[in-house]
């Protein structure tokens, strides 16, 4: 291993630290009056992956999965956390503190509201919570008799005391336009045409990613995602201001924002919401904190609930980001196609643990010198632990991977020309019948849905079950979505486009990434996935057709395990697109890997 390592593995768990922690936080709470606290997994910003500073959940219960919540009652606690995070989550609580139990979001929470004796008084930090995720809390607070009452401080932040890290303060650069497609001025004059069409004098910006697409600037203030954490007022003339802390602020940033563009600090904010007064604001109340409607509210400004004026945009790629992605994912291919190569050889006779699989990944990925940062925490998962779809690996839990069963490794990379995203599956040793039949089964779905031509207006919910069809009609199914959308050096998960059985409203449009992802998981015994991104193409005619249509173009290009593949399962037509996948894989790669990886790739890439 080089020197530097992006990923931890000393995730341990510490059976004081609930007892202690949740004492420290009753005690405010009694001090509030407070008979119970609610605690999301989100911060300030409503961000997935969040800095030292805001790990909120992870310091109460030791929980460190990224979606969860937990209620803090005087007299009990309970933490949520979804299946992803089944085995991690009781391994990291106290359970003489915390009860886990499986989260649906808000009514989840809104369920346990229910069981608090009527008149109690339940406290929430509006800086945490959207405005549509409180009225799920209200709703329940109400029907329970319950006062829902916002609390500032934090009761948990003046219980963690000194002791909380300091918050980030990563300097934030310039996101060179060979990378970013698109001026910043372009951007927001686009943006502003748009405001004036709603009505809107300004448009209030809370999300980092948005922050940083806008502006062309990138941070380091969220683990994996290359994001500045402030906030933007986006006027109706394309000017605006970008409140962001001094300390941030890097040699010539000033200069790259522009005339255009007021660079103030987090203490300015509250008199540019004033110079709002009586002017309309679109704020999006899915991911912009209850604060800031109430700062808004009581500046005097009208608030107008709406999209993130940004993240439409954002998701649809322009010419230069999809080209710039394009050759991130090849670089990427190449590396992942060395460490595949190293798994079917050297891994198959040392054996190496989990830990040790996700470090050797790592380490090829450092050496290429592209890498700014994973684009999340490797997933590692051998046998039983490859049916835990987010698992993660720690000190605890490693493994050393066995013959006779499946590895599944999830990873992915942050370079500044692209994000990736990639699952791969490979038999240790000889793979059963089983392990074939079912592999087959995900890949014939994971095909149907990179082959699909659809519609202006398709969006990923009309989508999804082609990518499941051949699981459902064998009476098995996965309980994740099949595909997210991803940025470009931005976060790994993005909106507002997804590929899922729940409901979805925004139509794939062209340059939208998603990943294709579909799974299967037999608890305790094994898991499969096979992951690629791949982006909404123009639309295009279909010969003897009478609409154009959409399709989708693969981005991620390494080979798929052969020896988990059941041929006589597979159509002529999914053979077919097997052979030429594979044969583009070995065209793209085969210079950019070394001898014996190259010899090895165009074997596993040569036709079914």
């Amino acid at each position: 291993m080089p020197d530097t390592a992006f990923q931890t593995f000393d995730v341990t768990t510490h059976p004081s630290q609930g007892v202690a922690n949740v004492a420290g936080l009753r005690a405010q709470m009694t001090g509030l009056g407070l008979y119970g606290f609610i605690i999301p997994h989100e911060d300030e910003h409503q961000n997935e992956y969040l800095p030292d500073a805001n790990e909120r959940l992870a310091w109460v219960s030791g929980f460190t999965g990224s979606a969860g919540a937990a209620i803090v009652f005087q007299d009990k606690a309970i933490l949520f956390a979804d299946g992803r995070y089944t085995l991690q989550s009781r391994e990291q609580t106290d359970p003489s503190v915390f009860t886990v139990e499986d989260y649906n979001g808000m009514a989840s929470l809104a369920e346990q509201l229910l069981t608090a004796p009527k008149g109690s008084v339940i406290g929430y930090d509006p800086a945490l919570h959207s405005p549509d995720g409180l009225k799920t809390l209200k709703a329940a607070a109400d029907q329970a008799g319950l006062t829902l009452k916002a609390t500032s401080p934090n009761p948990l932040d003046l219980a963690w005391g000194n002791n909380r890290p300091a918050q980030p303060m990563a300097p934030v650069v310039p996101h060179q336009i060979e990378f970013a497609g698109v001026t910043s001025a372009d951007k927001r004059h686009g943006l502003a045409d748009t405001l004036k069409s709603k009505g809107a004098k300004a448009a209030l910006i809370t999300s980092p990613s948005s922050l940083a697409w806008l502006f062309n600037i990138r941070g380091g203030d969220v683990i994996r995602s290359p994001l500045p954490l402030g906030q933007a007022i986006l006027f109706d003339d394309g000017r605006a201001q970008i409140f962001l802390e001094p300390a941030k602020v890097t040699d010539g940033l000033t200069e790259w924002l522009g005339n255009e563009v007021s660079l103030l600090t987090p203490a300015d904010i509250a008199g540019a919401l004033a110079d709002l007064n009586g002017q309309n604001v679109m704020v999006d109340p899915a991911i912009s904190s209850a604060y800031w409607f109430e700062a808004l509210t009581s500046a005097g400004a009208i608030t107008v609930p709406a999209d993130d004026i940004c993240a439409l945009p954002r998701a649809c790629k322009n010419e230069v980001e999809i080209a710039g992605t394009t050759t991130a994912h090849i670089r990427d291919g190449a590396i992942i196609s060395t460490f595949l190569h190293w798994v079917a050889t050297v891994a198959q006779t040392t054996l190496p643990s989990e830990i040790e699989v996700a470090q050797k990944l790592e380490s090829l990925r450092i050496a290429s010198g592209r890498v700014k940062d994973l684009s999340f925490d490797t997933i590692s998962g051998f046998g039983p632990h490859g049916a835990l779809p987010h698992y993660r690996v720690n000190t605890a839990s490693d493994i050393r991977i066995q013959p006779g069963n499946l590895l599944l490794v999830d990873s992915g990379a942050q370079s500044e020309d692209g994000t990736t995203d990639i699952t791969r599956t490979m038999a240790i040793g000889e793979p059963t019948a089983e392990h074939k039949r079912m592999f087959t089964l995900v890949l014939k779905g994971h095909i149907a849905l990179a082959t699909v031509r659809f519609p202006a207006g398709t969006t990923g919910t009309h989508l999804d079950v082609l990518a499941r069809q051949y699981l459902w009609a064998g009476g098995f199914d996965y309980d994740h979505g099949t595909g997210h959308g991803v940025g470009v050096y931005l976060g790994v998960h993005e909106g507002p486009q997804r590929i899922s059985k729940a409901l979805n409203r925004y139509p794939l449009q062209t340059g939208m990434i998603v990943s294709n992802e579909p799974g299967f998981y037999k608890t305790g015994e094994f898991g499969i996935r096979i992951e690629n991104l791949q982006y909404v193409t123009k639309t295009t005619p279909v010969e003897g057709g009478e609409r154009p249509m959409h399709g989708f173009e693969n981005l991620t290009y390494a080979p798929i395990d052969r020896n988990l593949i059941e041929v006589s399962l597979l159509t002529e037509a999914e053979r077919a697109y097997m052979d030429t996948y594979h044969a583009k894989t070995f065209d793209l790669l085969k210079d950019l890997v070394a001898p014996d990886v190259r010899d090895w790739l165009e074997t596993v890439c040569a036709p079914l």
